[in-house]
């Protein structure tokens, strides 16, 4: 279905030309997809499989409504298209506003580092995953259950407007997630490690170390006790200041969130006082290498970098074009769908908070009791109020790190928290694991960074 640009661009051309008039705004996208999914659980195998995805989606805007029709045969383009300018003429009763863009036409692949998983065998990766489950399972024999996840894809979309963009971009992306549980009696741990990357093949081998780390943490912490219920000073690593950005910030900055919830955009009111004047949050895909990078959105508005933070204010929020356009504010290149069976809307990116002036061992000084968090397991977020829960911790004591501890979950609300940030570590580290969900488009790649971060008041459960 999809080969060059030049092979589809007469198409697409006739076709925007045909329909266009009947409409304020028209958008093609032919999309091809292929890759791999491997899931090991255990021994058993629940997932061994390779596949190819061809597609296509038309979204048609008639007076600020929107239609969308989806397909995977190509002979039934005019069709789809009758039928999204059909339900957008339905819906459309105000006025389709759309932040203005100039017109691109391109070609762009984003670059591989080194191994294209395209160019290794279905067989090599089944024997990748058993050797990382083989790994799981020698820890320790407490170990009761394991599972090994593997997913590549790489996808080629053409985008063509009835503004005249007309963009071909393609890209690989590879995922690992590890899992350990580990029993002893009626205490039950789980370890997890997820590593991603959109560079190269050889970034998900000679994972050996980190694999068995997941599982001898789960192991550790069935014999330690668990953190004592509480309101500490609490400094966490570069991992979870990443999660933290992404999931209890990030999203309050993604602008369909805030034009539709008018409280919250009082809230997120550019030029509010957010944290100290140390404190400088970014997102954006045109930084290179990371999960959240590309050239073009799925709306054809190039990568940008844009600064949501500045000395601690909020001057910015992510944007698609139609938010942008209502808000009167510059388009970020923040539309994003997950594939041609979706919408693209507001999504992140890469998402980070900059490197201080704190040297890392300074963060902990003049602690008289509070608590070193470091990795995650998982998390939850509420509107402005976040949960989140450590991968492993410990008590610091009078300045040191001390006993380890288990079960520590961090828990406030962001904006209280951002002010209470009391320091920024000197470090910095991306984190390439992740997969954002978010309208019912899951798994979405990402990237998050950040420093270490020492922070006062923090909510953390544990045992009362």
């Amino acid at each position: 279905m999809l080969n060059t640009l030049a092979d589809v661009q007469n198409l697409l051309s006739e076709l925007i030309t045909r329909y266009s008039s009947r409409v304020d705004y028209l958008m093609i996208r032919l999309e091809e997809a292929e890759g791999t999914d491997i899931f090991l659980r255990g021994d058993k195998i629940e997932t061994l499989s390779e596949g190819i995805s061809i597609g296509g989606h038309v979204r048609a805007c008639y007076k600020g409504g929107w239609g969308l029709s989806s397909f995977n045969q190509l002979a039934t383009i005019k069709e789809r298209i009758e039928e999204a300018i059909a339900a957008a003429r339905i819906v459309g009763d105000e006025e389709t506003i759309l932040a203005p863009i100039d017109p691109i036409k391109a070609i762009c692949e984003l670059p591989l580092t080194g191994i294209d998983p395209r160019r290794v065998s279905l067989k090599q990766k089944k024997e990748l995953c058993d050797h990382y489950t083989e790994l799981l399972k020698s820890v320790d024999h407490r170990i009761t259950t394991t599972s090994v996840r593997y997913g590549d894809s790489a996808q080629k979309v053409i985008i063509a407007t009835s503004e005249g963009t007309l963009i071909e971009q393609s890209w690989v992306d590879m995922e690992m997630r590890f899992a350990a549980t580990a029993r002893n009696s009626d205490t039950v741990q789980t370890g997890r490690e997820t590593i991603g990357s959109r560079k190269a093949y050889e970034d998900l081998v000679n994972l050996d170390a980190q694999v068995k780390s997941s599982a001898e943490r789960a192991v550790t912490a069935l014999s330690l006790p668990p953190v004592k219920g509480n309101t500490y000073t609490v400094v966490i690593d570069p991992i979870l200041s990443g999660l933290f950005v992404h999931e209890a910030f990030g999203h309050l900055s993604e602008a369909d969130m805030a034009y539709e919830n008018p409280d919250l955009l009082e809230v997120m009111t550019l030029g509010r006082r957010f944290g100290s004047e140390e404190l400088q949050i970014f997102d954006g895909a045109a930084p290179q290498g990371h999960r959240g990078s590309y050239f073009y959105d799925d709306e054809g508005v190039p990568a940008t970098t844009t600064q949501l933070i500045k000395d601690g204010v909020l001057v910015g929020r992510l944007h698609s074009r139609e938010t942008a356009g209502k808000l009167e504010e510059a388009p970020t290149g923040n539309a994003r769908c997950l594939d041609y069976h979706f919408s693209p809307i507001v999504r992140m990116t890469n998402t980070w908070i900059e490197r201080g002036n704190t040297p890392v061992l300074d963060l902990f000084t003049d602690i008289t009791e509070g608590v070193y968090a470091r990795n995650w397991l998982g998390g939850m977020t509420n509107g402005e109020m976040f949960t989140f829960t450590a991968g492993e911790a410990w008590m610091i004591r009078n300045g040191n790190i001390a006993e380890p501890v288990k079960d520590v979950t961090l828990s406030g609300n962001v904006f209280q928290t951002l002010a209470d940030i009391e320091a920024i570590g000197d470090d910095f580290y991306w984190d390439e694991s992740g997969g954002c969900g978010k309208g019912g488009q899951n798994g979405l790649p990402v990237g998050c960074g950040g420093p270490s971060l020492r922070i006062r008041d923090i909510v953390v459960g544990g045992e009362s």
